[in-house]
């Protein structure tokens, strides 16, 4: 019998994210620090409009690119945040999570041989969008005493010939990096030197915590080459609703809209009609979460500078990632121990790229009576680490 299967799908790897969170989902007693997902419940106001179109019908498709009522008020959102400022009827598209408009974005832009630079530690997904769309990942690899930041030195010497797209995921997925405005300016002369474009992930824009998030497409000369990706899972506990949304030049999103037309037809309609009350009325839901969060985050870094466990601070998302190398193991070899030994599910930093090894992600979207259990074992599970050397 032939193979049934793609050469390219089976070089791929499965998400190293769900394997502890499977695990743990079948253990007694255990706590997940594992899912980037918000523990909060979509705020009342948006699931209530999401029923209400349900009650009125509103189960039809909507146009391929999106509600008209709902592209407006992405535009004036980003414009309001960020001081972006985008034709809501050509250069936004609403998608299926902020995933498929990473996925369709490297599609559409990308032909075979072109390279592509990730910067590691990084969200899951974005190698294999990059082989899936037939182009070449090259991998940029963070460093700590950098906060985990993407250095203009970095990037330019990671450019070759072949390079045409730089994916710019911050906030960052796992380790909670931000990249501030200086840091973005550095990085926008190198782009505009050398001919290449940005798909910037700004997935958790709104959850910063040291000052507010600047998008690279707001710079000079950057608009015209950067893709934007965002949406409501993360900002608006909206996870389970699956819907986001690119924007960027007419050019490409006219492109990007053929594939979403042919793949998927449309984003799901109570979703969107449920965004555009969150963006009409949902700027305080934002602000309370992301207060909460940070002081989660406080009090992780609080907990690890008292167990001294070293930990640079991260200013953005909700993550931490913590640096286990002192205990002569593998992150996946501790983070299965600490699994076993303490049930608590952390995630390996060697799931967003080989650089993470001898790190951790452990995300806070969950209450603080969890955090203070799972620290409590992670201080537990540490100590006798030492006292056995």
């Amino acid at each position: 019998m032939r193979n049934p299967l793609s050469k390219t799908i089976v070089t791929i790897e499965p998400s190293g994210i769900r394997k502890f969170f499977d695990v743990v989902s079948e253990m007694k007693d255990a706590i997940s620090l594992g899912v980037g997902e918000p523990d909060f419940d979509t705020p009342w106001h948006i699931r209530d409009e999401g029923i209400f179109s349900l009650e009125k019908g509103r189960t039809f498709y909507t146009s391929n690119a999106g509600l008209k009522e709902l592209k407006i008020e992405i535009a004036a959102y980003l414009k309001r945040h960020y001081g972006l400022e985008y034709d809501f009827n050509h250069e936004i598209l609403v998608t299926v999570g902020g995933s498929e408009g990473i996925d369709i974005a490297m599609r559409a832009m990308l032909d075979p041989g072109d390279e592509v630079l990730i910067p590691q530690p990084s969200y899951v997904s974005y190698l294999p969008c990059a082989v899936l769309a037939n182009g070449t990942p090259v991998v940029i690899e963070l460093k700590e005493e950098n906060e985990f930041r993407l250095t203009k030195e970095e990037l330019e010497a990671a450019i070759t010939p072949k390079t045409k797209l730089l994916v710019l995921p911050f906030p960052n997925n796992p380790t909670g990096a931000i990249m501030e405005r200086l840091d973005l300016e550095a990085i926008a002369e190198v782009v505009r030197e050398h001919d290449l474009f940005v798909l910037s992930d700004e997935i958790y824009a709104a959850l910063t915590y040291q000052e507010e998030h600047v998008s690279i497409a707001s710079l000079p000369g950057m608009r015209e080459r950067t893709i934007v990706i965002n949406g409501f899972s993360k900002s608006h506990a909206m996870t389970g609703w699956r819907l986001g949304y690119a924007c960027g030049p007419q050019i490409i999103l006219e492109q990007m809209l053929k594939i979403h037309q042919f793949a998927i037809m449309c984003a799901p309609t109570a979703s969107q009609y449920a965004a555009v009350e969150a963006l009409r009325s949902g700027d305080e839901d934002v602000e309370q979460m992301r207060e909460e969060y940070n002081g989660r985050r406080r009090y992780l870094l609080h907990r690890f500078r008292e167990m001294g466990l070293q930990c640079f601070e991260p200013y953005g998302a909700f993550y931490i990632f913590p640096c286990i190398k002192e205990f002569g193991m593998t992150s996946e070899e501790f983070a299965t121990r600490f699994l076993n030994e303490e049930k608590v599910a952390v995630v390996p930093g060697t799931a967003f790229g080989e650089c993470g090894e001898g790190f951790l992600r452990i995300s806070y979207a969950y209450s603080l009576n969890s955090l203070k259990e799972a620290l409590d074992r992670l201080e537990r599970f540490i100590a006798k680490l030492r006292n056995d050397r």
